[in-house]
């Protein structure tokens, strides 16, 4: 478990070293100082990606089978280590104990992904001979490691999402250089002390923590990193997207992920469902339910169910059992959601529920009538907000989910499979969830978005293909 104060080391070379400069970690909790982090400068980002360099080599050597091991190994020491790895994301960024341990538990799934897909990675067979110049010819492809590739983690799941890139990547046979976000870096370095323990050669793995503004450009820059793999705001990836040149990119950006309710038979599971989605994790989730849009004749039971249910949510104390959602990231985020708020009803929108700050804790809130124009809806709130409006017919609900800049997923409440295939059909997104909330995520299946939500698609197989070039080899017979 962690003291009080500890004081943590970067990860380069295979070894534990310490940095010139330090910053405090604080719980956005309560403002305590949970441990001291290294800053990262220039030369030790240098050093990681001498390192890498490498650490590609010795990994692209190795076999899927011994690849496969070590991730094997790493899902194994997670499931041991699980308890304390959901105490460092209560500590380091308010996560309550009840959605630590979930996000474990698909941390741990997710390495044994990783582990299971690095022995399916393969080509294929070309027909040459369908082709009039290809006969007695033999043609197939192979996929091979990329090399070095830059992961850029954000604060909200450290563990899985860290799992998310590190994972595929040396499933892959690549090596990673590891920037986790600035709240969040005790998750990165236990995960490297798992990774290290489970057998990983010296030099695959190195963990720089410390400011994006002195170690992001010069991954995104370097002519030896071949891939950079960022999760986090639009903002930052369109940064990085205009800095990385032809370098592969995959960015996993944000959303206002919406829910249409068409009909059900079970009004109050969608209703619990819907909390549920809206405030997990204080709504600091990239598919959290920002936007809920209800049938007209089911509008006013939904709200009223939804307000009761949410009234029972426990909110407090991440290290508590009890608690359901606690604070958020830091003061400023729940300082800009509030000056939405206040954007919001001054414009004619009703704060339903809920709308209160303390610090960095604001109450969960229910918004009702508020305008597609708002910033609490056309923007990402990352945060325990959600407006909730009426409509009329399914193609007018359908209009208002794409009328957004963004498209991760979506959430389709109906019985009537006509209108599911429709919805699918017609939603601009990456992923359509017929009968359950945008949020909902397994980590095997591909997941990405369209619109300002980002390019390219996570998921173990479906980044193993992004983490590895098709290589085409002919034999004239």
């Amino acid at each position: 478990m962690l003291r009080n104060i500890e004081k943590k080391k970067l990860f380069i070379s295979g070894k534990w070293q310490e940095s010139r400069d330090s910053y405090e970690l604080k719980s956005p909790y309560n403002d305590e100082v949970i441990a001291t982090i290294p800053l990262s400068t220039p030369r030790e980002v240098e050093e990681a990606l001498d390192s890498a360099k490498k650490g590609a080599l010795t990994i692209k050597s190795m076999t899927s089978l011994e690849r496969s091991e070590i991730l094997e190994n790493v899902s194994l020491l997670f499931k041991k280590r699980s308890e304390e790895a959901a105490v460092i994301l209560a500590k380091e960024c308010a996560k309550p104990l009840k959605a630590a341990r979930a996000e474990i538990a698909r941390t741990i799934e997710t390495y044994k992904f990783a582990a299971e897909e690095a022995k399916r990675i393969n080509g294929e067979t070309i027909p040459m001979d369908a082709a009039k110049n290809g006969k007695d010819r033999f043609a197939y492809t192979v996929r091979e490691p990329l090399g070095i590739i830059a992961a850029i983690t954000p604060f909200n799941f450290p563990f899985n999402l860290v799992a998310h890139k590190l994972g595929p990547a040396i499933a892959a046979g690549n090596s990673v250089v590891l920037k986790p976000a600035n709240q969040t870096p005790l998750s990165a370095l236990l995960t490297a002390e798992i990774f290290e323990e489970a057998g990983l050669p010296a030099n695959v793995l190195n963990v720089v923590t410390g400011k994006g503004s002195v170690i992001g450009d010069l991954l995104i820059k370097d002519k030896r990193v071949k891939m950079v793999t960022f999760t986090g705001s639009l903002e930052v990836g369109l940064g990085i997207k205009e800095k990385a040149g032809l370098k592969k990119v995959t960015l996993e950006l944000g959303s206002n992920s919406a829910v249409i309710v068409d009909s059900t038979e079970n009004l109050d599971s969608v209703v619990n469902r819907c909390v549920e989605g809206a405030y997990s994790f204080a709504g600091q989730v990239c598919i959290s339910v920002q936007r809920i849009y209800v049938k007209d004749e089911l509008y006013d039971q939904f709200i009223n169910k939804f307000i009761e249910k949410t009234k029972q949510l426990i909110v407090g104390d991440p290290m508590s059992e009890d608690t359901d959602l606690s604070a958020m990231i830091h003061h400023n985020e729940a300082k800009r959601v509030e000056n939405w708020l206040l954007e919001a009803a001054q414009s004619g929108a009703v704060i339903a529920y809920g709308g209160k700050r303390d610090k960095a804790i604001l109450d969960p809130t229910v918004i009702t009538g508020g305008s597609s124009k708002l910033s609490i809806s056309c923007q990402e709130a990352f945060a325990p907000i959600v407006n909730i409006l009426p409509y009329k017919t399914l193609d007018e609900a359908i209009d208002f989910v794409n009328d957004s800049n963004y498209g991760l997923q979506a959430g389709v409440y109906t019985t009537s499979v006509q209108k599911a295939f429709d919805a699918v059909n017609r939603i601009e997104v990456g992923g359509v969830m017929i009968n359950d909330i945008p949020t909902y995520r397994v980590d095997q299946m591909p997941y990405g978005g369209v619109k300002n939500s980002g390019t390219g698609r996570e998921g173990i197989k479906y980044s193993v293909e992004e983490m590895t070039e098709l290589k085409l080899v002919t034999f004239k017979l």
